[in-house]
């Protein structure tokens, strides 16, 4: 099979590449990246790999260039973000040319916009897979091996670290201006995000402080950030009550957030500055957030990075948390191969057919979770899933203003 790896030559492109070239049924890899001379040394750096792998020149905005790689490939992983603004066009492209699909959308209005092509994706025989990463991806996975405790799902909650511990993503580039990382953060904490309530899909501001009690006497305090995980747990766990993705994030930082996401939606700021004052914080901007932070809640004993569901089980009510087996998991150190890796261990299920099913996917729907967790165990070993009773409620509290 020839498998086009889109932005092949980014850090998360790589990453995928890397672990790609070692699955069976890989016949021929293009990384393609509009650095040529990037892609170039990872074809170098790969070159006693078993797979043929050729470097290959592309911008997607230039919509002939990109047709033209992908009718030529069976698959293609696609890296280039951010999703907002090449998601639905990369991907109505790879269905125009009968090529399946994976990537790493972390935006949740794209993917609401490239799930509308479910039926195009259909008729064309072609299976994409959205979200494939770490979060989305490995959340979403967490999140069905919890749901599927229960008989009826009521609450569904994802959770992806920030700062707690030391696992966030570098927030400035090689040439010093904002990351791509930064640029969706700012984007994903302003204006309206998606959530669920009531088991009902609705828009509210970000930032909200959501209070959990899980099993095993941990509990504390996230607070929610756009992404696509309650879009996607929406439609393939209907849960009848709420679901958020939170970010597990100190007092001082997410103060320090909503500071931002103030900003932004009056305007006075545009994603990249905002980002820029992220990486850089000025003095008066950091005081006046330790000052809010005071006021704040915390994460408490929160890990740093699950999936829990209420519901209940033969009548009665139970939680379930899903989580790595490692208390710090070694996967999170190197955001690139997070993501990465689990984008490649998507591949691996369609290649052999197991999650190949036309139409557009979440990660949940199509992915074997326990095979995927099981391929994972060399980068993150183990799996936790554990159940309690469903005591406190989760809060949900109101946005600062």
């Amino acid at each position: 099979m020839r498998i086009l790896a889109l932005g092949g030559a980014g850090a998360m492109g790589a990453a995928a590449v890397r672990a790609a070239v070692a699955l069976p049924g890989v016949d021929e890899l293009v990384v393609a990246d509009r650095d040529f001379a990037a892609a170039s040394r990872l074809v170098e750096e790969l070159k006693a790999c078993q797979p043929r792998l050729t470097a290959h020149r592309l911008d997607v905005t230039d919509p002939a260039g990109l047709d033209a790689a992908l009718v030529a490939a069976d698959f293609v992983l696609n890296t280039v973000g951010p999703y907002y603004r090449f998601g639905p066009a990369v991907l109505a492209a790879a269905i125009r040319a009968g090529t399946h699909y994976l990537d790493l959308c972390d935006d949740w209005e794209p993917t609401v916009r490239m799930l509308e092509l479910d039926g195009a994706a259909r008729r064309s025989g072609v299976t994409a897979v959205l979200g494939m990463g770490a979060s989305p991806g490995i959340s979403n996975l967490f999140a069905a091996l919890a749901a599927g405790r229960l008989d009826t799902v009521h609450d569904v909650y994802t959770a992806w670290p920030v700062d707690v511990p030391d696992t966030g993503e570098a927030l400035t580039g090689p040439d010093g201006r904002p990351g791509a990382a930064a640029v969706h953060w700012m984007e994903q904490i302003s204006g309206t995000v998606a959530v669920v309530e009531r088991g009902e899909p609705v828009r509210r501001p970000p930032l909200r402080p959501v209070a959990l009690a899980l099993p095993g006497g941990r509990g504390g305090t996230g607070y929610t950030v756009g992404h696509p995980e309650p879009v996607t747990l929406h439609r393939s766990l209907a849960p009848g009550g709420n679901a958020a993705c939170l970010m597990v994030v100190t007092r001082g930082t997410v103060a320090f957030l909503d500071g931002l996401r103030r900003d932004l939606d009056r305007g006075r700021l545009d994603n990249e500055s905002a980002a820029a004052l992220l990486a850089d914080p000025p003095l008066g901007r950091a005081l006046a957030a330790g000052a809010r932070a005071a006021r704040l809640r915390g994460p408490g004993t929160l890990p740093p990075f699950f999936a829990a569901a209420t519901g209940l089980r033969d009548g009665r009510p139970l939680s379930v948390l899903a989580r790595p087996a490692e208390t710090r998991p070694r996967l999170l150190a190197d955001m690139a191969r997070a993501t990465g890796i689990p984008l490649a261990l998507g591949l691996a299920q369609l290649l052999d057919g197991t999650a190949r099913r036309p139409g557009v996917h979440p990660p949940e729907s199509v992915i074997d979770a326990r095979r995927f967790f099981r391929d994972l165990e060399p980068h993150s070993p183990g799996v936790v899933v554990e159940e309690g009773p469903a005591g406190v409620p989760a809060r949900s509290g109101r946005a600062h203003r």
